[in-house]
């Protein structure tokens, strides 16, 4: 295990990995603290988003919500049938989820995902932007050309507003998973450059 995962695995320990339920604010300080602290990041550098992690950090900029992005379109086939419990945390069902969400994925692997998807707080939908690192940080970005939960067209949009180095992938919005590799490659790359080497990443559109 590489000293990069085993930060990410210890930042998000618990003492009962029942009680987790999503990947909030405080996980996200947690794993910068656990990377600084090991030496891997020693300042935020650069900002590379992969598409189904990138989420309002990498789209919205100053004043913006990911809601207000979407408003007046119709929902991603994705995205289209999401359940929201009573405490407003939503949910894909496994049709969709395997379908579409995780489409070229293999479908027992995409069905365990399904049983073990995070919930999303639908209130995230809502929180306005900051500032975003892109403004001041170099940036990349990979393109799911196939994801059905944004649409690719609004992804390149994203990407070409942050001035983000592009690489596209024919990949569901799952590309970490389907198209490993390619994501690898893509943050190597960006490393790279900050760190004044150059590594190639796939073809920048």
């Amino acid at each position: 295990m590489s000293p990069l995962v085993r930060a990410f695995k210890d930042a998000l320990s618990t003492t009962d990995p029942r009680a987790r339920t999503t990947f909030d604010a405080a996980d996200l300080a947690r794993l910068l603290d656990a990377l600084y602290a090991r030496g891997k990041a020693a300042h935020p550098k650069l900002r590379v988003s992969e598409e189904a992690f990138g989420r309002c950090v990498a789209r919205c900029a100053d004043g913006e919500s990911i809601a207000a992005l979407g408003a007046g379109e119709p929902p991603a086939p994705a995205l289209a049938n999401l359940v929201v419990d009573e405490q407003g945390f939503g949910r894909l069902p496994e049709a969709d989820f395997t379908a579409h969400f995780a489409a070229d994925v293999d479908p027992g692997t995409a069905r365990v995902m399904h049983a073990a998807q995070q919930p999303v707080a639908m209130s995230v939908f809502d929180d306005v932007m900051g500032r975003p690192a892109w403004r001041s940080l170099p940036s990349w970005y990979l393109v799911a050309a196939e994801d059905e939960a944004i649409a690719p067209d609004d992804e390149r949009l994203f990407a070409r507003r942050m001035g983000a180095e592009t690489v596209e992938v024919a990949s569901s919005h799952v590309a970490m998973v389907s198209h490993p590799q390619v994501v690898v490659d893509l943050i190597e790359a960006a490393a790279s450059r900050v760190a004044g080497t150059t590594v190639a990443a796939g073809t920048p559109t």
